[in-house]
């Protein structure tokens, strides 16, 4: 064989060799830059310390991808408007950690607090938003190789023509009587009723479980079964920021409410016997002869509730809907020691000179409740909103619950019936 057959013999089994190798993948890779006197441990470290200097290889091949992707995101999304202030921004980083956030009124401001996750991958804010503000929020994340991205955007929080409001009456602090209904009245109408009871707790402290009733979509009261316990303290807790009432509309406050009970006055006025017996912590403190509606115009029977008084009071015949030459028509007059007892003009008040022969005996008044001066003044000055009224034997119906506080008058089933 010819020296030269011999050379091309030898180039063909090193090729041969070099085939094997290569198929046989990793090895032939790793062991390859020896037959040209590289030490394969250096080129190796070499290729990991340049790999921050790459792009992430996502290719299918051979060898897994060193680096995963970053693949960073955040809520609300750019340019989003009327965003729920209760709602927290986050920053999420998968394949990566959050490095810095900054979330602030674009206008200016102190920067929204918030906290990172344990694993450094989700950033969330700690701190309520501001209602009609429009946010800058940037941040910035770092993949598995050091490599980092930044991102921005602005996003508007609620504007006011969508905030919705609640007040209760009692106001904090009040004292009342034990007849007196927790009234929650909305800025707006609440479609969602169940998520806002849910909002709502209301506790006391003698222990007593009451419920909710809506007269419409603006206006909730709550009462226990029987009247509060006297001396107690009730809490109205509403926790409504950020809870959609419907329509749009979002809450846009939490508050704490105390109302304070008082002692139990309870006045009874009978149209039967033409007296008024007051009981305080149901012990009868005092007897009252009365007069009350005539019979054109008798006094609506049923529980009535204080609502407010006068020292003196103008009545008019036109307020009821009479006018001059009607048969029961009066000029316009004042009394005394008036105490309010429902929104469509009944009072407790110092019966007119020259009528103290009908107390206790002969109803005149156009549905009113007459005393003596004395009693009048007695009931003025220790009756307070929240106290108890119970008027019987009128012959009229009940008072209706709207027409100041005749929540009283409906029975636990239908005030529990929504």
């Amino acid at each position: 064989m010819s020296e030269q057959s011999s050379h091309r013999r030898g180039w063909i089994i090193g090729s041969v060799v070099i085939a094997v190798l290569l198929v046989a993948g990793g090895i032939g890779l790793a062991t390859f830059p020896m037959w040209g006197g590289q030490n394969a441990t250096s080129s190796v470290e070499a290729k990991i310390e340049s790999e921050a200097q790459t792009p992430a290889r996502t290719t299918e091949g051979l060898a897994s991808p060193v680096v995963e992707e970053l693949k960073l995101s955040a809520t609300p999304s750019a340019g989003a408007v009327e965003v729920n202030p209760a709602t927290a921004p986050q920053v999420h980083a998968k394949n990566g950690t959050v490095d810095s956030v900054k979330l602030v009124p674009a206008a200016g401001g102190e920067p929204v607090e918030g906290k990172l996750s344990k694993e450094g991958r989700v950033w969330t804010a700690s701190e309520r938003l501001e209602f009609n503000t429009e946010y800058s929020f940037s941040y910035t994340a770092s993949d598995a190789a050091d490599r980092k991205t930044s991102k921005s955007r602005t996003f508007t929080t609620v504007v006011p023509a969508n905030e919705a409001n609640a007040w209760t009456y009692p106001v904090d602090g009040t004292t009342v009587g034990v007849g007196q209904p927790i009234e929650i009245n909305f800025s707006e109408p609440v479609l969602n009723k169940e998520k806002i009871e849910d909002r709502i707790t209301i506790t006391t402290t003698a222990g007593q479980q009451g419920a909710f009733h809506w007269y419409n979509d603006q206006m909730l009261r709550y009462r226990p079964k029987n009247f509060w316990e006297a001396n107690s303290t009730v809490t109205i807790e509403m926790k409504l920021f950020g809870i959609e009432f419907g329509n749009g509309m979002i809450g846009n406050h939490d508050s704490t409410v105390n109302v304070n009970i008082g002692d139990k006055h309870i006045a009874v006025a009978d149209s039967k016997t033409k007296q008024m017996k007051v009981y305080t912590n149901g012990e009868l403190v005092r007897s009252m002869p009365l007069t009350m509606g005539m019979e054109e115009w008798p006094s609506m029977s049923g529980y009535h509730v204080v609502i407010g008084d006068q020292r003196k009071a103008e009545f008019r015949a036109e307020s009821i809907g009479l006018k001059p030459g009607d048969e029961h028509y009066y000029e316009p007059l004042t009394v005394e020691y008036a105490t309010r007892i429902s929104q469509s003009g009944e009072f407790i008040h110092g019966a007119l000179d020259g009528t103290a022969q009908y107390l206790g005996n002969t109803n005149i008044s156009h549905g009113c409740i007459g005393l003596f001066h004395k009693d009048a003044a007695w009931i003025f000055n220790n009756f307070i909103p929240g106290d108890v009224v119970q008027v019987k034997n009128t012959g009229n119906h009940e008072l209706p619950p709207l027409d100041g506080y005749g929540d009283w008058n409906m029975s636990w089933e239908q005030w529990t019936r929504q």
